[in-house]
């Protein structure tokens, strides 16, 4: 029984999860580098562990050797989401400048509002918002109850809704 140390099965899991772990790891972290860097590790150490952890341990063993290193690397560094800026928004000619303006000021305030956010919620509502993943992924994932998952991603919700009047 070779399980995930078969290549094709490891192939076919790497597939499956590599977007994801890196999305998560970046979404926790705000760091698109250190998440690319981090999944690989992960997968690294997962082929090299591959005899001792059986198939259906796999996606939790490769999330939380991720998240532990990720940990490990930034103890000492703030955690700051950054959103890229679209370049071209401004070039358009037929939209009026106030509304342009108008949409800056919200995308500052919207990501001042979600760096503010617990790194707890932070990572259940972008899970849960960007990434489209159900409560029950998410709690996979983290390692947590579907329970703490809603808390969590209601707590955000309250907590952007407070910061940005009429968020929706």
């Amino acid at each position: 029984m070779a399980g995930i140390c078969n290549e094709n099965i490891f192939s076919a899991f790497f597939k499956s999860q590599a977007k994801s772990l890196r999305n998560y790891l970046y979404f926790k972290y705000g760091n698109e580098e250190m998440a690319n860097d981090m999944a690989q590790d992960a997968f690294i150490k997962l082929w090299e562990k591959c005899a001792d952890i059986p198939e259906e341990k796999a996606k939790s063993f490769l999330y939380t050797v991720a998240n532990n290193a990720s940990l490990n690397q930034i103890a000492h560094q703030k955690v700051v989401l950054k959103h890229a800026k679209n370049v071209g928004a401004n070039e358009s000619t037929d939209v009026d400048p106030a509304y342009i303006m108008e949409e800056e000021q919200f995308k500052v305030k919207l990501e001042k509002a979600i760096e503010s956010l617990t790194e707890a919620q932070r990572t259940a509502f972008l899970l849960h918002r960007i990434e489209g993943k159900k409560y029950a992924e998410i709690a996979e994932m983290l390692e947590i109850s579907v329970k703490a998952v809603e808390k969590r991603i209601h707590g955000a919700l309250l907590s952007l809704r407070n910061e940005i009047d009429g968020f929706k």
